[in-house]
């Protein structure tokens, strides 16, 4: 028989980067609040936040195509790109400041300078990169990216994406030199070392059951102990659900009428890899493409210079996979058993509308290896079958919900935090660009969960992110002041 036996003031789900990123910041603005975190697995950043299972890209659209979409009157939209590049800003000006002041240290183990770039080939797409860039360059944000359709110049920034290429077709690339890679995996580690040190209790190998609110508001959270099976209720005021795929089941536990008429579809991704070295140092860089027609906005192939356990590697992908799993560690029964009364309608919707990613996903599953590398070698010519193999990156749970402008059962690409009507408890759902976001995602869950502090925390926020609250790319003096700092202390000049 479970009984009552501890209460706190915030229960964090989850170990990884967005937990991890919630109370890093609950620390500096409350530093009394008592924090448990609890995490299935036996260490943090294992699923969502492991740098083998996200692009580790440092979104901030200096690359990605699908951030900037094109009016039918044929202008491009910035808007999207914009927005996302203010909210990595945002992360990287909250790292400096835990660098500076001491709480992280060697920066350059999470985060390094990698070129982001974007190579389109035919006329159409050459015609829409130039002025994408054009339009990007007026932004104080983009106006280090630089634009060739030079092919020698191509051959310089990317000779891998040019050796042995014979094609006449047109072709371009932008190339950003402020870009990075970010492993989000070291940077969760680093995030919760340093929350341990500040009487934050980290339990490992537990599991929660269920979510109960009272009348009275606390929330009482049942927890399992999966090395001695001992079953536990912990009382919070605040329980935030950031367990990556896992939190959509979680938040139907709680029983909050924001929980209903959500589903999620999972999808899990692959990679090809390469880590011989011949081939790794001649491509320093995250070359995205774009995605072929009909397919959604996951499948943007990239070419991708990533720095994972020590090594220097190159990731293309992403080829889609399935599983009925939410997480790679869940169960082969957790798409079925997330289908409840109140959402049934809602999936089934979602599987009418999107028959286009059904057919895609069908045609992702049947490919071979070879077929792989064949879309490979539409970036990497000369790639050998013998350098790369393949690995199964994470699963992510794209969220399915009724929407105002796209109805019933819209299938939402973004990150999606869903918060009660009386703030005690918030759910982060949904996938990219959620790690390189997750400062600003969290500060404003703050916002809308503790409305009365938040105010008074308000000053504090501009020591730890010094352009909060206004726009950098309206301000470019601020810009070159604050990216002083971020180059000096994350060692990314």
């Amino acid at each position: 028989m479970s009984k009552l036996h501890s209460k706190t003031d915030v229960i964090l789900i989850g170990g990884g980067i967005m937990s991890a990123t919630l109370g890093t910041l609950l620390k500096e603005f409350a530093p009394d609040k008592e924090i448990k975190v609890f995490e299935r697995l036996a260490t943090p950043a294992e699923e969502s936040s492991n740098a083998w299972n996200n692009a580790g890209t440092g979104h901030s659209a200096l690359c990605e195509l699908n951030y900037t979409n094109e009016n039918k009157d044929g202008s491009i939209d910035i808007s999207k790109a914009v927005k996302i590049n203010e909210q990595f800003q945002i992360s990287k000006q909250f790292w400096s400041y835990l660098v500076k002041d001491g709480q992280l240290d060697s920066p350059e183990s999470f985060i390094k300078p990698v070129p982001h770039m974007s190579f389109v080939q035919g006329v159409r797409n050459v015609d829409f990169l130039k002025r994408r860039v054009d339009r990007l360059n007026k932004n104080v944000l983009f106006n280090n990216m630089e634009f060739t359709d030079d092919k020698e110049k191509i051959a310089e920034w990317t000779p891998l994406i040019m050796e042995g290429r014979t094609s006449h077709i047109p072709m371009a690339i932008t190339y950003d030199k402020t870009g990075t890679d970010v492993n989000f995996s070291e940077l969760t580690k680093k995030l919760f070392k340093n929350l341990e040190t500040k009487q934050v209790e980290l339990n490992y190998e537990h599991e929660v059951e269920d979510l109960k609110q009272r009348k009275d508001g606390l929330w009482e959270v049942k927890v399992k102990d999966l090395k001695t099976n001992k079953v536990t209720v912990v009382e919070s005021k605040f329980v935030f659900i950031g367990a990556g795929g896992a939190s959509l089941q979680l938040l139907q536990k709680t029983g909050v009428k924001e929980s209903k008429h959500i589903g999620g579809f999972p999808v899990s991704g692959l990679f090809l890899v390469c880590k011989n070295e011949d081939i790794t140092k001649k491509h320093l860089g995250k070359v995205y493409g774009k995605a072929s027609v009909g397919a959604p906005p996951m499948s943007v192939p990239h070419l991708d210079t990533r720095y994972i356990d020590g090594e220097r590697t190159l990731l293309f992908g992403p080829f889609a996979g399935f599983s009925p799993k939410f997480m790679k560690t869940g169960s082969n029964l957790d798409l079925i058993k997330s289908v409840k009364p109140n959402n049934i309608i809602t999936m089934l919707s979602a599987g009418i509308k999107e028959m286009n990613l059904t057919k895609y996903l069908i045609s992702q599953l049947t490919l071979s290896n070879e077929q792989r590398m064949e879309d490979l070698r539409e970036f990497v010519p000369n790639a050998k079958t013998e350098d790369w193999e393949i690995v199964v990156a994470g699963q992510r749970v794209q969220v399915i919900k009724d929407t105002e402008n796209g109805g019933k059962g819209t299938l939402q690409f973004g990150t999606e935090v869903i918060t009660s009507e009386d703030g005690s408890l918030s759910a982060l759902l949904g996938a990219s660009p959620g790690a390189s976001t997750a400062v600003d995602i969290m500060l404003d869950l703050l916002k809308r969960c503790y409305k009365d502090e938040f105010q008074l925390w308000e000053e504090k926020i501009k020591t730890l992110v010094p352009s909060y609250g206004m726009k950098l790319s309206e301000n470019e003096a601020l810009y070159t002041q604050v990216n002083k700092e971020i180059k000096e202390y994350l060692k990314i000049d």
